[in-house]
């Protein structure tokens, strides 16, 4: 990937993360999202707790002899393949092994797999040249229409 590092625009810059992308349930999101905020803020420009959650899909597999799936269910046989719902949950972190260390650890103890599905990529993520005062009148305070309904 290209160094971004002297790259400046009028519109701000871009910063190197790491992108950390998590296949898990719905409804464990927020469970996750809790422990990494233990290790670290999540932060992205002037905002905190900062992710990325998925339409629910689908996630599929076929486990192997002595997998947690083949101990703990009763009846199931390696190589059936078992599907089951998922949402991709998208964080991004500082390029820093340490904080990295301590993510992982967080979203390992909080998820409900043994092996979650975990994919880590460098990335550059922007960073808007700030003005909460900005007359530009695409801005939600602009615009006419404010914020979008909240989900939740």
């Amino acid at each position: 990937m290209s160094d971004l590092s002297e790259y400046k625009a009028k519109s701000g810059s871009f910063e190197p993360v790491w992108t950390i992308e998590i296949q898990t349930l719905e409804e464990d999101t927020d469970r996750i999202l809790d422990a990494v905020m233990q290790v670290h803020p999540l932060s992205f420009g002037r905002y905190q707790r900062n992710a990325s959650i998925s339409a629910v899909g689908k996630e599929t597999s076929q486990p192997e002899p002595n997998s947690t799936t083949t101990t703990h269910i009763e009846g199931f046989q390696a190589g059936m393949t078992e599907t089951y719902p998922m949402v991709e949950l998208k964080i991004s972190i500082e390029r820093d092994p340490k904080v990295l260390a301590k993510v992982m650890d967080a979203i390992i103890y909080a998820h409900h797999y043994e092996e979650p599905v975990i994919f880590l990529r460098e990335d550059w993520a922007s960073r808007a040249a700030y003005n909460p005062t900005s007359t530009n009148p695409n801005r939600w305070w602009n615009n006419g229409k404010g914020m979008p309904e909240k989900v939740e």
